[in-house]
């Protein structure tokens, strides 16, 4: 059985995918099926799937950056982007060693889709270089395109006050049920936003996802050390404690 790994956050695309390769590709076991980057990525490390379709644009972290951990997360995993027209990113595919879906997603296309990635599991592997230029490449294009201005300042609760807060003064983020607690130097705040809104608007070269639940400052960082299991454990400038980087998402600060 091939296991696959499905990650898109429209979810009447995303149903309409796994419809469509159930249809195309009954033997296709789908183990996980995720609306943002960070959940995708750690369905793959825990799978090991086969092939992973993903949305190159998601909350989170991207399809790409996705994808670019995939070496280490699960060497195996070959991806499959799924966009929306772009000409920039379908002008990345020219080589062909690397597959792309556009949406909304047409059979013919589907099929020969999985004709490719059927052959490449019977020939042992992908391109592993390919794959990883084209994440380049494509991320050189989507940093270059237009994109709204990052959240400069918020507003949270703390006891009856609501407090303004500038992101620069924040540590961290993590989720907490249905609230998310915005950590500063100065202590807590409760945020009625969960954590996937705000990849959304934070600033991206500043503010990583470390794990399902956590978003952490760059700038907040003291050192990051790898424990015996994979996992990382951030110590910060300004905050007595340490924060979690679940495994797979250490792959993401291997060129730090």
């Amino acid at each position: 059985m091939i296991k696959c790994v499905i990650a898109e956050d429209e979810i009447l695309l995303r149903d309409a995918l796994v419809e469509q390769l159930a249809q195309v590709w009954p033997e296709l076991e789908i183990v996980a099926v995720c609306d943002d980057g960070g959940s995708a990525l750690e369905a793959i490390a825990e799978h090991r799937p086969q092939v992973a379709f993903l949305d190159i644009r998601m909350p989170g972290l991207t399809g790409l950056e996705v994808a670019a951990a995939l070496p280490q997360a699960s060497p195996q995993t070959q991806a499959v982007f799924v966009t929306a027209y772009d000409q920039y990113a379908l002008d990345a595919f020219d080589r062909g060693a690397v597959d792309y879906l556009l949406k909304p997603v047409a059979r013919p296309r589907l099929e020969a889709t999985i004709a490719r990635i059927k052959a490449r599991l019977a020939s042992g592997g992908h391109d592993a270089a390919a794959l990883a230029e084209l994440v380049a490449k494509l991320g050189q294009g989507m940093a270059n395109s237009s994109k709204e201005p990052p959240l400069v300042w918020l507003t949270a609760s703390a006891g009856n006050e609501t407090r303004l807060i500038m992101i620069e003064d924040i540590a961290y983020f993590q989720s907490d049920t249905k609230y998310t607690v915005v950590m500063t130097a100065a202590g807590e705040a409760l945020l009625r936003k969960p954590i996937r809104e705000l990849l959304d608007v934070l600033d991206p070269n500043i503010f990583k996802q470390i794990h399902r639940s956590t978003i952490v400052n760059l700038r907040a960082i003291a050192s990051i050390t790898r424990d015996e299991t994979g996992r990382g454990i951030v110590k910060l400038r300004n905050r007595p404690e340490t924060l979690s980087v679940s495994q797979p998402f250490m792959a993401l600060f291997r060129n730090m």
